[in-house]
């Protein structure tokens, strides 16, 4: 539950934290003094909402690895360290993708994830406890698995869905602020916005908010089974199936930062309510899924 609370913060005072720059510069009083109009209102949605989700993205390369304190492998100081490289160009030119950057950093638990702006300017990462406890077919998959991610362009999709979520958002909650404060108002013209429309426009937004990170997580759990596919075409089913197995046996909290743990290879498992905020599927729907493949 603490993660989904992390999680659902985040998004949160991403959105509140925008409310109140508009508010502090006056874009919101000047736009409700004046009767924006739609358009104009959904252009201040659009540049806000999208916006914080494209610099997100812009920047998710490096917060992933000053956060994690994963180290580039720009020259293979050992055989590992070759073999690593040597079998993400392999997936990478098979997918039809540029080669990423590929970094390993310290963390017991297995995990891995990509991130990036681009399918040929990803960045490949696996944490150093995937790498002695997994033999290398299982490795391999993992890797196949983050290439797919890469290739079917998950983190440029994902921004997009959040980035239009959050325009969403933004314009859905200062609409029914205005018809609140309308309505407080009695129909009368005040000059501006009264207290109605900001406490509406911050209520919603955290209500619409967590509406919204209920879509982006559903879309975040189908594209797991997408890369699964992925990584089975490229380092064989088998080899799939046994290292989301091999995950299973040591299922627990990611020490991932929160910012880029909807992008591991797994996540911690929800039931119930908690369901609709996991960001990935649990380990035997898509080891089942894998099976059912062909």
């Amino acid at each position: 539950m603490r993660r989904i609370v992390l999680f659902l913060a985040t998004n949160l005072a991403v959105l509140l934290l925008f409310t109140l720059i508009a508010r502090a510069f006056g874009i919101d009083q000047w736009a409700a003094a004046n009767g924006t109009s739609f358009v104009g209102l959904l252009v201040f949605a659009a540049v806000f909402g999208m916006g914080g989700a494209l610099i997100s993205l812009a920047l998710s390369k490096p917060i992933a690895k000053w956060s994690t304190r994963a180290q580039v492998i720009t020259q293979p100081r050992s055989e590992p360290e070759r073999w690593l490289l040597e079998t993400v160009r392999r997936h990478a030119q098979t997918a039809g993708i540029g080669m990423p950057e590929v970094a390993v950093y310290e963390g017991p638990e297995m995990n891995a994830f990509a991130t990036g702006m681009s399918r040929d300017h990803a960045l490949v990462a696996v944490s150093s406890g995937l790498l002695q406890s997994m033999d290398r077919e299982q490795v391999a998959a993992v890797l196949g698995h983050e290439i797919g991610h890469v290739a079917n362009g998950d983190m440029v999709t994902l921004t997009l869905i959040q980035g239009v979520l959050n325009t969403f958002v933004i314009l859905a909650a200062r609409i029914v602020g205005r018809l609140v404060d309308s309505w407080l108002s009695g129909g009368r013209d005040r000059g501006g916005a009264g207290i109605g429309y900001f406490v509406t426009v911050i209520v919603l937004e955290i209500a619409f908010g967590i509406f919204a990170s209920m879509i982006v997580m559903a879309f975040s759990r189908w594209r797991e089974f997408r890369a699964d596919a992925a990584g089975a075409r490229l380092a064989g089913r088998g080899a799939m199936i046994s290292a989301l197995q091999r995950l299973s046996a040591t299922y627990g909290e990611s020490s991932l930062p929160k910012t880029i743990q909807a992008f591991g290879i797994s996540g911690r498992l929800g039931t119930g309510f908690k369901r609709l905020f996991m960001s990935h599927p649990p380990l035997e729907e898509r080891i089942a899924a894998l099976r059912a493949i062909g």
